[in-house]
């Protein structure tokens, strides 16, 4: 679904991005793991056209999409879940899932699939955003990204700063996806995360970055005995 070819991105004289090359594919969990600062956030903004590349390709869905604009890529079908969440705090939960539809017709329905993902958005679809608690507030982040029905979900870091009982709330529903996406049909879903248990326990196949390139991948199952989790340590 998502192909990417020997990508460099630079910031000034920086290189950030040193010939990145992976496929996200449907029905699995790409887990992309690395410290603090090696480009994986740039990587994620990179593949949403947030920041530009100075060569290599992005493919989507048969389609390279790498000078597209964000909101093109957006209409593609990828939905993107930023760190921090993001969310409009003025805004009630269902004005924030309605951001989510903006460049679908104006009476399109909100989804009633995100309900069912997520029950609590239902029970507090009038309350501001910025009054929800912050694992109220991610769960309403992917659910305002998944709003216009996406064929590939990227998500930075959704775990960080949420309580424990979400976390297993949301890799739930991250893996409902993967398997049978909004309309029965497999979803990709491409997952930055720090917390290494959540990942591990989530991953289909593994990319690990240091520096800007990837150093180790592989199918999810092998992260255990390839000591994956000693290579991201802090």
């Amino acid at each position: 679904m998502l192909t990417v070819k020997e990508i460099h991105q630079y910031y000034g004289g920086s290189h950030i991005l040193r010939s990145v090359s992976f496929e996200a594919k449907p029905g699995e969990v790409t887990v992309l793991l690395g410290r603090n600062g090696v480009g994986k956030t740039t990587l994620l903004k990179s593949l949403m056209g947030l920041v530009p590349i100075r060569s290599g390709t992005i493919t989507f869905e048969g389609k390279e999409i790498h000078r597209a604009t964000p909101y093109e890529r957006a209409r593609a079908g990828i939905g993107f879940v930023p760190q921090g969440r993001e969310i409009f705090a003025r805004l009630t939960v269902e004005e924030n899932l309605r951001m989510g539809l903006a460049y679908r017709p104006a009476r399109t329905p909100i989804p009633p699939q995100l309900y069912d993902l997520f029950p609590v958005l239902k029970q507090m679809l009038h309350r501001r955003g910025g009054d929800l608690s912050g694992g109220q507030q991610q769960q309403l982040a992917i659910a305002r990204a998944l709003a216009a029905g996406p064929r590939l979900l990227v998500l930075d870091e959704p775990t960080e700063g949420i309580q424990p009982s979400i976390i297993k709330d949301i890799g739930r529903v991250i893996r409902k996806l993967a398997t049978e996406g909004m309309d029965g049909k497999p979803m990709a879903i491409l997952l930055v995360e720090q917390y290494y248990d959540f990942a591990e326990e989530l991953a289909d196949a593994y990319l690990v970055m240091e520096r800007g390139e990837f150093i180790a991948r592989g199918p999810g199952g092998e992260m255990q005995e390839r000591g994956i989790r000693q290579m991201v340590a802090i």
